[in-house]
């Protein structure tokens, strides 16, 4: 059975940093394409990264520059590098692939 667990989230300033990660099992981890999405409170959930099985990534305009997604396929790991972090990307973040994490909370807050 797919699964999909993150961890690394928690309180920050702003201008600070966090990386997020997300382990995998229960699927061959290396040949699949791997997201980070992101809910705000009252939000839909948004889409903030994308990193494929041969490591090409693509992000959100809202991210890019500040965000950097990659992976371990050794450790079955994704990961999120957040840095520059803005009050507008206070959120729980959800790791991505052939199913969803339980999510992570992220708060930029002074």
């Amino acid at each position: 059975q797919e699964r999909l667990v993150e961890s690394g989230g928690g309180l920050v300033q702003p201008g600070g940093s966090l990386t997020l990660s997300c382990v995998a099992s229960g699927f061959t981890f290396r040949r699949y394409s791997m997201r980070w999405y992101r809910q705000a409170t009252g939000k839909e959930r948004e889409w903030v990264a994308t990193i494929s099985s041969g490591g090409g990534t693509n992000y959100a305009d809202s991210v890019k520059g500040r965000f950097t997604i990659s992976r371990d396929n050794d450790k079955n790991t994704v990961y999120l590098q957040m840095n520059s972090l803005q009050f507008e990307d206070t959120a729980v973040y959800y790791c991505n692939g052939p199913a969803w994490g339980q999510g992570t909370q992220v708060t930029v807050s002074s």
